[in-house]
């Protein structure tokens, strides 16, 4: 059984899609604008795949013969959020937009997550940045023991609590309850998002958890599991999909400890899929709008992912893309971006310096991921694998 290795790089959008405007992101280009307000980037090795070779990319060169194989995909679905990005990616678009809540969830709503959760009322209910709403009520919430709950232009029901004064446990257990009742609406997820600290210095931590709608239909995860393929999930994959598919799940703490996680996957695993979601680059510099950061952390991954590259073997396949773009000089919102995410691929049997184009929707990755262990993809998406030999 070959080895596959898909990495995420959550957020690395490469320029706006065409409906871009539709969704108040026009102009947007994650990469581009990251490397401008960054004063450059140094990253050897991606740039050796082919990054800057991927269409609509100026910031980075593009080697005469790159050493991988590189593209970029148009997202199908009507969105630019995590679930829709990772779900498209594995056969199954959205037809439809998940609801969002721009004015906050109704009384409906969250009167019945009061009810059955046992807290004493909720802080916020309005769409908010998560940085900025637990110093704004952070110490509120640790007088009242009243959860903040706060959305985005995601479908999101978000509650942040003190991991000592509400409890880590309790957390998970009324995003649980919350879960429940949001399925009839079809909110897309919902997040625990625990803090620390003291008034004036409260840290979010990487004690995070997503509560997902399941899938609508079969993934490529779900047809890999059924044909007894090994499906390691690392980073929150296994929240994303709701644990659907996936035999082996690894929660991480950030970007360095997800390569560790992977690194470590590529010495052990004999055969399966190896499904990656690096978070640090949304969370932590896109979402909080720090160019400078963002381009630490490609330069960080870069040097990881040589790491990766020393324990591959014959038949290896290592697949980079994103689900969503964040362009972080984007001062409007706080919000995702509508964009392309590129596509490179390297191997010790890929053919270097193959042009992929630009792919009408993400799911080509999922049918090359299915393509590469000898199954047909049930879902839209057309192989790659057949232009990588």
């Amino acid at each position: 059984m070959r080895r596959v290795f898909l990495i995420v790089l959550d957020s690395l959008g490469v320029g706006e899609l065409p409906d871009a405007a539709e969704f108040g992101d026009q102009g947007s280009h994650t990469l581009d604008h990251l490397v401008a307000a960054s004063g450059g980037l140094e990253v050897p090795r991606l740039v050796e795949l082919g990054l800057g070779c991927v269409p609509g990319v100026e910031s980075l060169p593009c080697p005469e013969r790159p050493r991988g194989a590189y593209g970029r995909c148009a997202e199908r679905s009507p969105g630019k959020d995590t679930s829709t990005g990772h779900w498209e990616m594995m056969g199954v678009p959205l037809d439809r937009q998940f609801p969002v809540y721009p004015d906050g969830f109704p009384d409906e709503i969250v009167d019945e997550f009061v009810r059955r959760s046992g807290v004493p009322g909720i802080l916020c209910n309005a769409p908010a940045s998560g940085t900025e709403v637990i110093a704004r009520l952070g110490d509120e919430h640790v007088a009242t023991g009243r959860p903040i709950v706060y959305t985005s232009a995601d479908s999101v029901f978000q509650v942040a609590a003190h991991e000592t004064h509400f409890g880590l446990d309790r957390l998970y257990d009324v995003c649980a309850v919350a879960r429940e009742i949001l399925v009839p609406y079809g909110v897309g997820r919902v997040i625990a998002r625990p803090f620390v600290g003291e008034p004036g210095a409260y840290e979010r931590t990487y004690n995070r958890r997503d509560y997902s709608l399941d899938p609508p239909r079969e993934t490529v995860l779900d047809q890999l599991e059924a044909a007894g393929v090994p499906v390691v999930g690392v980073g929150k994959i296994e929240d994303i999909f709701a644990g659907r598919g996936v035999t082996r799940a690894i929660h991480t703490e950030g970007n360095r400890d997800g390569m560790a996680r992977t690194v470590a996957c590529a010495r052990e695993l004999d055969g399966g899929f190896v499904f990656v979601n690096l978070v640090d680059f949304d969370m932590l510099y896109g979402h909080r709008r720090d160019a400078a950061g963002y381009a630490r952390a490609l330069e960080e991954f870069d040097v990881a992912l040589g790491e990766l590259e020393r324990e591959l073997r014959p038949g290896d396949l290592v697949i980079l893309s994103a689900d969503h773009g964040n362009d972080p000089t984007n001062t409007e919102t706080t919000d995702h971006t509508r964009e392309y995410v590129p596509v490179l691929v390297e191997g010790p049997d890929v053919r270097g310096g193959v042009d992929l184009g630009t792919r009408e929707t993400f799911a080509d990755i999922g049918a090359t991921v299915a393509d590469a262990f000898g199954l047909e993809p049930s879902g839209i998406g057309r192989s790659f694998l057949p232009e990588l030999r």
